[in-house]
């Protein structure tokens, strides 16, 4: 069965994720996934795949985790979503402010955009200004306007909003600067995450948020993906740092739909209702924000974190698979063409062509034969569920993976690759369906 054309015709790009669509796969990748349990997915014909997309990096725990689950059903029985606040609202507010140092409230929603785009918002208000600035190197912050508008991908947004959007470079506090020296006192904020493929250089993001107050600038980070995997109270717990407003989503609450935005007082009462001749921003109001399963699930997720030392175990995962992954590729002889880097908890793969070029047809190469070897590895994300048989398993589909890398190498990938080459997400047009 095509579940590819039938998500085609039923949903515009096939997925409620442009990185789930069929353009992000390799053709042999299965078209559509019916469960999960714990480090693995199965697909509708129980085909049975080792998973490193972990629903882009939300299971932290690994899917279908029972500690999680038994919280959901009993949050369910109380009734899920009630007329007033619930107690399991209030004791999940208070959990994340008592957890992160820099959470003097909190405001919770249902997925990251919605919570990056609110701090942009209260960041306009609170200093009056237009302007933002985002890290360029950052791949996504949110599917509204704000964002979108700074990619290829500007159809639909007004080119005034597009250019309310600034960009600079990560490690490169010269080039920040001279967004500040260009617009001076325009800028609202910078919003940028902590670290994704490399850590900061020293006291780079201290400076960051310097330069930002001196400017009178809101600094908001965005630890959608750092969040409860660099450390459990965050990145900027891991690198020592307090921005102004902050916003978690993803591993809080394993898979279930919770994203939360937090930070100062002084900045996050003005969505408030209770200060007078204040006037009204209207920050964040949605019927299932706080619904009480998935809230359960963040406080369960919460738990089993700190009291199964699971950040601890992913660090360490990675590590041993960083080693693994360049051991084996050094044995072919193509460690300057495929090998791992990156951040011990949170690494990635490069994949380079026989110029030593980075290549998109030989990373959807990799990944297809990957998959023939039953894993599932569009991007690394760990989970608490990768344990040592999963890292042996992985071993021999990479050793097997590698193989064929190298011949194609040596050959020529045209005789080895099948179907079309992943593509950018953000790019100006699609393509021709299956198009090498």
């Amino acid at each position: 069965m095509n579940y590819t054309e039938r998500l085609l015709k039923a949903i515009p790009g096939g997925a409620h994720t442009y990185s789930r669509g069929y353009d992000q796969f390799p053709l042999n990748a299965p078209q559509i996934l019916k469960r999960g349990q714990g480090a693995y997915v199965f697909d509708a014909e129980e085909n049975k795949f080792l998973d490193y997309g972990m629903a882009l990096r939300a299971n932290i725990l690994g899917y279908a985790d029972q500690d999680v689950n038994d919280a959901v059903i009993k949050a369910i029985n109380l009734g899920n979503n009630l007329t007033r606040p619930s107690l399991i609202e209030l004791e999940a507010a208070e959990l994340l402010i008592n957890l992160i140092e820099s959470a003097e409230m909190v405001k919770f929603a249902k997925n990251g955009s919605n919570v990056t785009t609110a701090a942009v918002k209260l960041a306009r208000a609170y200093t009056g200004r237009k302007y933002i600035a985002r890290c360029s190197e950052h791949p996504f912050f949110s599917f509204d306007d704000w964002f979108i508008g700074s990619t290829p991908m500007t159809l639909g947004i007004p080119d005034e909003i597009s250019k309310l959007t600034l960009q600079f470079k990560y490690n490169d506090l010269q080039d920040l600067q001279n967004l500040f020296e260009q617009y001076p006192n325009q800028i609202a904020c910078v919003i940028m995450e902590a670290a994704t493929t490399e850590h900061p250089a020293e006291n780079y993001l201290q400076n960051v948020i310097e330069l930002c107050h001196k400017n009178g600038t809101v600094f908001i980070l965005d630890e959608m993906i750092t969040g409860f995997r660099w450390n459990l109270q965050g990145a900027q717990k891991y690198y020592n740092i307090k921005p102004d407003l902050s916003t978690f989503g993803k591993a809080m609450a394993n898979g279930f739909s919770v994203a939360a935005l937090l930070g100062k007082k002084e900045i996050m009462k003005l969505g408030s209702i209770e200060f007078e001749n204040q006037e009204r921003l209207f920050l964040l109001s949605t019927t299932h924000g706080a619904e009480m399963s998935s809230l359960a699930a963040f406080i369960a997720t919460a738990n089993k974190l700190k009291t199964h030392n699971v950040i601890e175990h992913i660090w360490n995962y990675g590590r041993k698979f960083i080693k693994l992954f360049n051991d084996l590729s050094k044995s072919y002889g193509i460690e300057e063409y495929l090998y791992s880097q990156g951040i011990e908890c949170s690494p990635y793969f490069v994949t380079k062509d026989e110029n030593k070029q980075i290549s998109l047809s030989f990373r959807t190469l990799f990944i297809q034969e990957l998959i023939k070897n039953n894993v599932l590895m569009p991007w690394i994300a760990f989970s608490y569920s990768h344990r040592d048989a999963e890292l042996a398993f992985t071993e021999e589909a990479l050793y097997n993976s590698m193989r064929v890398y190298k011949q194609a190498l040596e050959n020529g990938i045209e005789s080895y690759l099948v179907g079309h080459s992943i593509k950018p997400v953000f790019r100006k047009y699609n393509w021709e369906r299956y198009a090498s």
